[in-house]
């Protein structure tokens, strides 16, 4: 399988070029603005690197016009840029493993699907944490009791430098905040294990610090994300504590896995967070 990679200089592109090489890819191309990715090196020695976009999208092209199209493409840069890198895997001829959040708006999500539609190709997502044992563990419990209303709270801290403000991921234009950046993982959790979104309220939005509430199918939930603290990701159900801090090691693996056996996140899976956080970024403040 070949595989090429955007954002290659990123903090999360490693997990992918793990990924890649543990289910016998090869990153025959990668992007990124910096320059500083001798992180390629542990991975292969070959891999074509460009800074420039329109060169990566150049050199993707004279592979498949020379009968050697890459088969996937990594989707590892900046939240805003996503669905651009995405349509680039796609119209290159390939199937794309894109990051959290695939899109920053629904639209641009629509306009994914209609890419889907003329290119044949499919665009698949993150989704990590639906892999973790407890909470898999967890909705199938949940599954097994659908009408009882469930009590939850949420409290998601991982903390960050000074660099994370300075950085893209400090600015909400591209990142799209702490709701996008940091929470679109946890909502996608709730509302993969407890059911579709009745009503929300946000009740505090800071640039490092957010909370709110949800109203789900089989859930009202309380949450909490901080980008200040000690590191912490928990949810309590009805009393009782889900400690998910660890176990994430080997997660991008076990996607890439599943996503090449046909068992992985399409657009549609993704859709419900990716809405919910755009309707959060719009609402106002409700205490």
């Amino acid at each position: 399988m070949r595989f090429a990679i955007t954002g290659v200089g990123g903090f999360v592109a490693p997990r992918h070029l793990e990924a890649i090489k543990a289910v016998g890819g090869t990153v025959v191309a990668a992007l990124d603005p910096h320059d500083a990715v001798g992180v390629l090196d542990r991975y292969d020695l070959n891999t074509e690197f460009f800074t420039e976009p329109e060169r990566f999208e150049r050199y993707l092209h004279k592979l498949r016009r020379a009968g050697m199209p890459i088969d996937w493409m990594a989707v590892c840069s900046p939240n805003y840029l996503h669905d651009v890198h995405a349509q680039t895997g796609l119209r290159s001829g390939a199937n794309v493993i894109c990051e959290k959040p695939v899109c920053l708006s629904p639209w641009n999500l629509d306009a994914l699907e209609e890419d889907e539609r003329e290119t044949g190709k499919r665009v698949w997502a993150v989704l990590q944490c639906r892999l973790m044992p407890q909470l898999q563990e967890l909705k199938r419990k949940v599954d097994a009791n659908p009408n009882l209303p469930h009590v939850v709270k949420l409290n998601y801290a991982t903390p960050r430098g000074r660099w994370y403000e300075r950085s893209w991921k400090g600015d909400p234009t591209k990142s799209g905040g702490i709701l996008a950046n940091i929470g679109v993982h946890m909502f996608d959790l709730l509302i993969w294990i407890f059911g579709p979104v009745g009503v929300f309220r946000m009740q505090r939005r800071e640039p490092n610090h957010a909370q709110g509430f949800l109203a789900l199918q089989r859930a009202n939930v309380h949450w909490d994300l901080r980008l200040r603290g000690e590191p912490s990701r928990k949810l309590t159900v009805d009393g009782e504590e889900i400690d998910f801090t660890t176990g994430f090691t080997g997660l991008h693996t076990r996607i890439y896995e599943e996503t090449l056996a046909g068992r992985g996140y399409g657009l549609s899976d993704a859709r419900p967070a990716v809405e919910l956080v755009h309707s959060m970024r719009e609402a106002g403040i409700r205490r």
